[in-house]
């Protein structure tokens, strides 16, 4: 015998209104993984390290995308690759990933936390570039797929926290090398970077010792210490950035944000920088409305829709 539900009209309102909901969190929370390297993994070497951890990844030897798809009726096509800090030794994928994958998506923007293979001598050839090849390798997947997940070639960004934001300043300022195989030539330059209390320097006056230690090993050259100190890096066709730290934070020297704001300035490259005097390192736990200017400045650079 089948049982019949009827429904006031008051209850189908209600009823809709959640199945909006739903819906609603359904888009937002729909995501691909995506494996950044479908067959070999370069730079990699045979191991038994296995990665571990939920939320806070370690140990990561298969680098992967999960994609956060833009609301449809905001979306600008727009995309962004999130790059977790962690020191090289740690990412804190849930924390300063997810979280912020699902605000951008929800301002229409696609987003693509990156999950990297941290530096390791047991499982790279080279430990000091495989953190940067992922980077490229994911601006090459979503700049190769841009007509499929409906994205404009030319708003492709990158986005990184603390040794994140060191990753990603690196794939802003060492683009013209490519580290990978990039067989149609595929631009590797991101469109824009956004760095949120980022390690910039390798120098010893501000560096970030453990990370420093993590990418480099603790006696570096001073040619890897110049390299991989972005600021160092800058050139005019570096791409404009939106910089924003704390004043307070003991951990990553503000002064790494200034003085990479000052280089790009002097070479004449588009930058804005929000400098709170407190909440320290990893302040975005703390202050719920700090990705408001970035919103600000993405829409005044047409990077986000004006509603």
């Amino acid at each position: 015998m089948k049982e019949v539900v009827k429904f006031s009209k008051g209850k189908k309102r209600i009823h809709f209104g959640f199945l909006v909901l739903l819906l609603l969190s359904f888009s937002l929370n729909a995501q691909e993984i995506i494996n950044l390297y479908p067959s070999k993994i370069p730079n990699s070497k045979p191991s038994e390290i296995k990665e571990s951890g939920e939320g806070i990844y370690r140990n990561v030897t298969i680098p992967t995308l999960e994609y956060y798809k833009p609301l449809p009726d905001k979306a600008s096509g727009t995309a962004v690759i999130i790059v977790p800090g962690g020191g090289y030794s740690v990412i804190v994928y849930q924390g300063e990933g997810i979280t912020t994958a699902k605000a951008l998506a929800e301002k229409g923007i696609a987003a693509f936390v990156l999950k990297y293979r941290l530096p390791n001598d047991k499982i790279m050839v080279d430990k000091k570039i495989g953190p940067l090849q992922d980077a490229q390798q994911a601006i090459k997947i979503v700049r190769e797929n841009a007509d499929k997940w409906n994205l404009d070639n030319n708003k492709i960004g990158i986005m990184g926290f603390s040794a994140g934001g060191h990753l990603a300043s690196t794939a802003a300022t060492h683009f013209e090398k490519s580290y990978i195989e990039n067989p149609n030539n595929t631009n590797l330059r991101p469109d824009f970077q956004i760095l949120v209390y980022p390690v910039i320097s390798m120098t010893d006056s501000i560096t970030h010792v453990g990370t420093r230690d993590a990418l480099l090993g603790k006696n570096p050259s001073t040619e890897d210490i110049q390299l991989f100190s972005n600021e160092l890096q800058v050139e005019t066709n570096t791409p404009p950035a939106c910089l924003t730290h704390a004043a307070d934070d003991t951990t990553v020297d503000v002064d790494n944000s200034i003085q990479y704001f000052e280089n790009l300035r002097h070479h004449k490259v588009d930058v804005e920088m929000h400098i709170y005097p407190k909440g320290g390192h990893g302040f975005i736990f703390r202050h719920p409305g700090w990705m408001n200017p970035l919103f600000e400045w993405m829409k005044r650079n047409n990077w986000m829709t004006q509603n």
